[in-house]
């Protein structure tokens, strides 16, 4: 016997499956109210393609669905008296008031964003973009990165060796982050006494009164 209310043809139908449940929302929604936002490199502005600019890490944050740590990184502005705000993927041993420099000619070091074509052959890196000014797409995941294989200048493309093996040639001016991206155990490592590692950053203006906005000088 139907339950009342329950028309015949509707009774006959099959069980509604666990897709169709989940295409009908209600408890089946994501999440997203803590999360972070999205994290990306800075815009590859005028600043970046011909010196470097310099930022601090303002702090390192964990994004809910996420299991490796963010770092959100201050730049001042080349333009107005205002502080630019960016959520970066952190790379191994990044600590909250360590100095960032993206650009050309920014130095080697881990945490830093240049070019591939700034880069020797060997390095390790994460963060990379696939075309130049898409602000990150590949080696992004907890533990990954990507390593550079080759140059070649005539044709100005890179090639590099992505997280699963696979050789990929990319354009020379593409971006990427030097070092390892930052995984799950050494993110709990320095929270595990009671603090980060390195005192936070105490205030705005000490990046305004301690950094250039942004450096063309070889």
């Amino acid at each position: 016997p139907l339950r009342p209310g329950i028309l015949p043809h509707v009774a006959a139908m099959g069980r509604v499956i666990r897709g169709q449940r989940k295409g009908a929302g209600g408890i089946f929604k994501s999440h997203v109210k803590h999360r972070q936002g999205a994290a990306k490199l800075r815009s590859h502005d005028f600043a970046e393609r011909n010196g470097y600019v310099k930022g601090v890490v303002k702090e390192i944050v964990h994004d809910p669905g996420r299991g490796a740590p963010l770092a959100r990184v201050y730049f001042r502005n080349a333009y107005k008296y205002k502080i630019n705000k960016e959520l970066f993927i952190a790379a191994e041993g990044t600590y909250s008031g360590q100095f960032i420099y993206c650009g050309k000619k920014a130095h080697l070091a881990v945490g830093n964003v240049l070019p591939l074509g700034e880069m020797p052959e060997g390095t390790i890196i994460c963060n990379v973009e696939a075309k130049m000014g898409d602000r990150g797409t590949f080696a992004r995941c907890s533990g990954d990165y990507a390593t550079i294989i080759s140059h070649n200048p005539e044709e100005n493309r890179t090639r590099i060796k992505l997280p699963s093996g696979t050789k990929k040639i990319v354009p020379s001016t593409a971006r990427a982050m030097v070092g390892i991206r930052c995984w799950w155990w050494s993110h709990r490592q320095a929270y595990d006494e009671g603090g980060s590692c390195v005192p936070q950053v105490s205030c705005e203006e000490e990046l305004v009164a301690n950094s250039p906005r942004c450096c063309y000088e070889s």
